[in-house]
């Protein structure tokens, strides 16, 4: 991460038109955390030395740890350094009581003091119960879900601790044997004993960039079946010293049934490793375009996505990058070659100025068309002083997708989305279970914050919720396709990862729009076998069982809140 001056004012003035769309209505969100009991307020432990991890925050994963249906929320902490005193901290486990949360870190095994950074959820050993897995500096840690909100911290035994400076980390079957693997991304060689000075001013200590630091390898960890994990690191081909890795996705980007994995970087390429099915990944990014910016230049990375959001059967990319850097929109053209849409479009105009860690996709008013949101926050507490127009806390901001690979800029009807937060981790949920998608974010030594979906129910909405028994028992990899009248077939993939150290759900969220129905789902399976069902109504959450089809359809009551 660091700061760049090159952009003239010729520039900025260029890009300070932002086309408004006419016809939809803003979107509506509130901010309910505290009407909904969260009180999370994060802890980095500053206390002036300026140490680079301080910057980072931390993330937030949702997912149902007692399997009722609701989602629930673990919040990442970080940790007061050692010799320097202050209450013991830790994430925080909130259980989602149908529509309220309720603090249940205490006794769950959750509640471990450590410098945490990250996380992501996934059924390791495919017993039913969601896993949990949380990065950190200098140790990370697998908690295996015992049922009833209580977890085990099985660490040691599953081999998986990855030392060093972990960051984003996803779970996912590389080589479809039935078993979730885990990719774990780390960021930069740092630690108190190495701690650098750098300074702006050439007397007081600033914080360091990552380019003063050398880069750390991702780790791949194989799922042995055994409870037992394997560092498979080297044999996969994706030893990488050179990464400053910050956030992590999972995407088939060249439609071979294999899971692709992309890599963030901060100061470095970013890296696109694809899978040769043969157990060996390698890294595409230079050729296929996402390495470096249109100038050819290593932006500093941070949170990334992907998503088929203009309908052209392909995933393609947002990354949240510095600020005067832009947001990148890399759009799949088919041929291996990405196109960056982001400085042509609204979402480079109006992320210019913006440092944004946590980014997803997500359909926030159902139309049918993923929609883009930015959690955004700077680094440096001091940033004003060296450029004006960029601020340390920033308003997070959405952006609506319009159609024809178009986005425009939207302000929402929310106070919380209005005011300026350090954001950092940012996750997408159903919290409520009405079928609109409502959002996490974390922010830098603050409180967390959730905001709900306001929006009006008038579009349609289908949840696909998957179940493997050959596959992972989460279905985490299947691609789920609806067919729709006139020949329409949206798809998404369910997937862990993506975003900024964080987690959005699992189930999968389709706007229909005014569609009452969809003609079938298609499923394929990450062992590449496909399923295809029925005419399913709208408004429900529909369950799919790998061999068995519809297992059960909940209906969404619409509207309720």
């Amino acid at each position: 991460m660091r700061p760049s001056l090159a952009l003239t004012t010729a520039l900025l003035a260029a890009f300070a038109v932002v086309r408004m769309p006419a016809a939809a209505p803003p979107p509506a969100f509130t901010d309910v955390t505290a009407a909904a009991g969260v009180t999370f307020v994060h802890t980095n432990g500053a206390f002036g030395k300026k140490y680079l991890p301080e910057t980072i925050g931390s993330g937030v994963v949702v997912f149902d740890i007692d399997a009722d249906g609701w989602n629930d929320a673990l919040f990442v902490n970080s940790a007061h350094w050692p010799g320097r005193g202050g209450a013991r901290t830790t994430a925080a486990l909130y259980k989602n009581n149908r529509g309220s949360l309720s603090d249940v870190t205490k006794g769950s095994g959750l509640d471990v003091e450590l410098y945490g950074i990250g996380g992501a959820a996934g059924d390791f050993d495919n017993d039913g119960q969601v896993d949990v897995y949380v990065t950190a500096l200098s140790g990370n840690r697998l908690f295996r879900n015992l049922g009833g909100g209580k977890f085990a911290d099985v660490t040691k035994a599953a081999g998986v601790a990855s030392g060093g400076f972990s960051t984003s980390a996803l779970w996912f079957d590389y080589d479809t044997d039935g078993r979730l693997d885990l990719f774990v991304a780390h960021y930069v060689d740092w630690s108190i004993e190495n701690d650098l000075f750098c300074t702006i001013d050439g007397k007081n200590k600033s914080y360091c960039t990552p380019e003063s630091y050398k880069g750390q390898s991702p780790t791949l960890f194989h799922n042995r079946g055994n409870g037992r994990f394997e560092d498979v690191t080297k044999a996969a081909g994706l030893v990488d010293p050179a990464s400053k890795g910050l956030g992590v996705a999972m995407l088939d980007y060249d439609g071979d049934g294999r899971m692709d994995l992309f890599v963030a970087n901060d100061t470095e390429p970013n890296r696109l490793f694809r899978n040769r099915g043969n157990g060996t990944f390698v890294d595409v990014a230079i050729g296929a375009g996402v390495a470096l910016s249109e100038a050819g230049v290593a932006r500093a990375g941070m949170g990334v996505d992907a998503v088929d959001y203009d309908g052209s059967g392909r995933p393609s990319l947002v990354i949240g990058n510095f600020s005067n850097e832009m947001m990148a929109l890399y759009h799949n053209e088919g041929t291996g070659i990405f196109i960056d849409e982001a400085p042509r479009s609204a979402i480079g105009r109006t992320s210019l100025l913006t440092l944004t860690f946590g980014c997803f996709f997500f359909d926030y008013d159902l139309d049918g068309r993923p929609d883009i949101f930015a959690a955004n926050g700077h680094v440096a507490d001091d940033i004003e002083r060296l450029q004006s127009r960029v601020t340390y806390a920033q308003r997070p901001q959405l952006f609506r997708n319009v159609g024809k690979k178009g986005f425009d800029a939207v302000e929402p009807r929310a106070a919380g989305l209005q005011q300026p937060l350090v954001a950092r981790g940012a996750a997408y949920a159903d919290y409520d279970n009405d079928g609109d998608l409502d959002m996490f974010v974390t922010t830098n030594r603050g409180p967390a914050r959730l905001f709900r979906n306001n929006s009006e129910p008038a579009s349609h909405v289908l949840r696909v919720q998957t179940i493997g028994t050959s596959s992972n028992r989460d279905g985490i990899g299947a691609r789920v396709e609806l067919q729709l009248a006139g020949g329409s077939k949206p798809w998404q993939v369910v997937k862990t990862g993506s975003s900024y150290a964080s987690q959005s759900e699992l189930a999968l969220t389709f706007g229909l729009g005014a569609v009452t129905s969809v003609n079938s789902i298609r499923v394929t399976w990450p062992n590449g076998k496909s399923e295809v069902t029925g005419a399913i109504k709208a408004d429900q959450t529909v369950t799919l069982k790998e061999g068995a089809g519809v297992l059960r359809t909940v209906p969404i009551q619409r509207g309720t809140r």
